[in-house]
């Protein structure tokens, strides 16, 4: 039996020289393929056909089985389907709505599979015919809009969402799509903030409009003026605001315990016993196993409103509490089977349930701290591209974050204290911690956890460059907050310290391999210049005077390591090459630290040999530093507390448009109108004549 019967929907065979008989809707579509009218025999032929159940399969493989002479020759058919498919929306009639709805997905998805190489005026040519496509576009919107602003069936609702994110993803370069300047010119945008301010609908659709809404922000940003972009950026509406920060709060949140499930399920029983037995063989094995697929689209939308509304900031701070969704009843949500783990949206009660009852046990938690754990998970694991886009995406935020001065302010608020368990690397020399053990801090230390957690976890042999600059120039932001608003925070700055000169020592190792392939003298520039802000400004924001007497003793403790760096760029940078430059504003960044080096070191010395002690103890050191800072020189270096503001274009253009192609192409994988099945629909409808 050929693919195209099998498509056609056979309905039995009565003997072996008979054809097999076709579904009448297949009869049908055969009509339209044809070069004759189907209405000119016919008049009621749109009506019933509309009556019909859908056979996506069939329709669409019909259209792209088409070729370039038969697309002329039925063109207008064509377009006649496409316009009775926009007015069966304006039906009461729902059973015509929701088969239109799947009719037009499959002209959009089967026109387009078919003419990849056409330019987009051809396909909207074919489409709907090019001097009516204004028309027809604002037609569809229009009806579009109303179905999803109007007081009907959310399976309708929820048909609507699929369609337009089958439009939007229906090419792989969303802005090589020329359809979308209609749903530019008509927009949506008021629809999808109307369900996400409804908690209702937020529930069932909230998913779909966030990630519809992340895409549309996407088309052509850079080259045109995108409506979607403008209205997003002034979006003050706080049901609305907050309704995004759920759907995003709560799409994190399942990833969180997806991951949670599968890290718990790898502890226990044989395979937990036999690592255990034989050292890290299997730890490779181990990460494998954890692996759940990342949610980009997800964290596009984050992005898009940290990025794009400052309004959004207070959204990632609102409190509410740390709901364990697989404690909550799940309800079975009309899903893609084949959907990757990561990429569902989550069980409609956890959406209808922002306001649990408090329990006076259970630990509050806010997007913020959604998102470091969610970004702690994804951080560990670089090497794979998708996971090394969403480590990148979530520094960007992270970013954004730190250089809005109301984020920074909550950051460091002493009465907003949380305990945050952030996901660590499994690691050979350190044992696991323990969960009850996490203090209850401002959120700003969880951020640089998180910055000192990858820093000593990524030194590897394909070096993460990108990602090392962007973490420490995440933790100078912060500082640089810090020390212009004196905020003394109680950190474990060593940890920090340690973290970074553990870096550079890594960087020295491995100049040679890495020099090939990255300018390591800007990282050691930038991580240098974190020291001399602890020298130069470190008395106006460390907690006491001994923690900057402790930052003293670890320059001096680790001072074969600055002695090397100096060395190293001091021969770069006196002979010719493509470093010189770069290695020779490491020279003199390194002017304070090694005048401590040079200052403490002879007099720690000199301590030993008068009192007779092979090796000083810590606190002895500290008492030799303490009393020696009088005759200790600096200099005072300037643009310490500047940094260059984040800005997308030009330099983060290429990594999103790669990001929203990738986004777009799960998008359209996963997105199936087959999700809502026509028998669900047709109970639903079957009292509405």
């Amino acid at each position: 039996m050929s693919q195209m019967e099998k498509k056609a929907g056979l309905l039995r065979r009565t003997s072996s020289s008979k054809k097999p008989l076709k579904e009448k809707v297949v009869l049908m579509y055969d009509e339209i393929f044809a070069k004759e009218d189907p209405a000119k025999n016919n008049p009621r032929f749109w009506d019933e056909l509309f009556l019909m159940k859908v056979n996506l399969e069939y329709l669409e493989s019909k259209l792209e089985s088409v070729d370039g002479e038969e697309v002329q020759r039925i063109q207008d058919n064509i377009n006649s389907l496409f316009h009775h498919c926009v007015q069966a929306l304006g039906e009461e009639h729902q059973i015509k709505v929701v088969n239109a709805l799947q009719t037009l997905c499959a002209l959009f998805r089967g026109v387009h599979q078919k003419n990849k190489s056409a330019s987009g005026f051809d396909i909207i040519n074919m489409l709907m015919g090019f001097d009516k496509a204004e028309q027809r576009m604002k037609d569809l919107m229009e009806r579009l809009d109303s179905l999803l602003c109007g007081d009907g069936s959310e399976s309708l609702k929820s048909l609507c969402l699929k369609l337009l994110l089958c439009l939007v993803t229906v090419t792989d370069n969303i802005s090589q799509n020329t359809i979308l300047e209609y749903v530019m010119i008509n927009s949506i945008f008021e629809a999808i903030l109307q369900i996400l301010s409804d908690v209702s609908s937020r529930g069932q659709h909230g998913y779909d409009a966030v990630v519809l809404l992340a895409l549309l922000v996407n088309y052509r940003k850079y080259e045109s003026v995108n409506p979607y972009i403008v209205k997003l950026s002034i979006v003050d509406d706080e049901p609305t605001l907050d309704g995004m920060g759920m759907v995003v709060h709560q799409a994190l949140t399942e990833y969180n315990r997806q991951y949670k499930d599968k890290e718990e399920e790898n502890q226990g029983g044989f395979f937990s016993t036999l690592t255990s037995m034989v050292g890290s063989m299997f730890i490779a094995d181990a990460d494998e196993k954890l692996s759940v697929q990342t949610n980009e689209a997800i964290l596009l939308a984050l992005y898009e409103a940290v990025h794009l509304n400052r309004n959004f900031i207070t959204v990632l701070a609102q409190s509410h509490p740390e709901i364990d969704i697989a404690a909550t009843p799940i309800t079975p949500t009309p899903t893609t089977p084949t959907t990757p783990l990561g990429t569902t949206p989550p069980s409609l009660d956890m959406m209808n349930n922002p306001e649990l009852p408090l329990d006076p046990n259970l630990q509050t938690s806010n997007l913020l701290i959604t998102f470091l754990k969610y970004a702690s998970i994804v951080m560990q694991d670089t090497k794979d591209e998708h996971r090394l886009n969403s480590a990148r995406l979530c520094l960007i935020i992270l970013t954004c974050i730190a250089e809005d001065q109301y984020a920074d302010a909550f950051l460091h608020d002493d009465n907003m204290n949380f305990r945050v368990n952030l996901h660590k690397m499994p690691m050979r020399h350190r044992k696991k911690a323990v969960d009850k053990n996490i203090p209850s801090r401002p959120l700003v230390c969880a951020v640089l956890d998180l910055m000192v957690e990858f820093i000593v976890t990524h030194m590897m042999k394909d070096f993460p460059m990108d990602l090392y600059l962007r973490c420490v120039q995440i933790i100078h932001k912060l500082l640089c907050y810090q020390k212009k608003c004196r905020i003394r925070l109680h950190y474990t700055w060593r940890e920090l310290w340690s973290a970074l000169i553990n870096l550079l020592k890594f960087l020295l190792s491995n100049e040679t391999t890495l020099l090939a392939k990255h300018n390591i003298f800007h990282l050691a520039l930038l991580v240098v210049n974190l020291f001399n802000m602890f020298i130069t400004y470190g008395d106006t924001f460390l907690p006491t005077s001994n923690s900057y007497d402790e930052l003293y003793y670890e320059i001096v403790r680790m001072h074969q390591v600055f002695d090397n760096l100096y060395c190293m760029v001091l021969r770069v940078s006196t002979n010719t090459g493509p470093w010189k430059e770069a290695a020779s504003k490491v020279t003199h960044a390194l002017v304070n630290v090694r005048a401590i080096i040079n200052h403490f070191n002879p007099k720690i010395e000199s301590y030993a040999a008068v009192n007779h002690i092979s090796q000083l103890s810590e606190e002895q050191v500290l008492e030799v530093v303490r009393s020696n800072y009088d005759t200790l020189t600096l200099k005072l270096q300037d643009g310490l507390d500047q940094f260059e503001r984040y800005s997308e274009q030009p330099k983060e253009a290429a990594f999103f448009k790669e990001l929203v192609r990738s986004i777009s192409l799960n998008v359209r994988k996963n997105v199936s109108l087959n999700t809502l099945s026509q028998d669900i629909l047709l109970k639903e409808f079957s009292t509405i004549s």
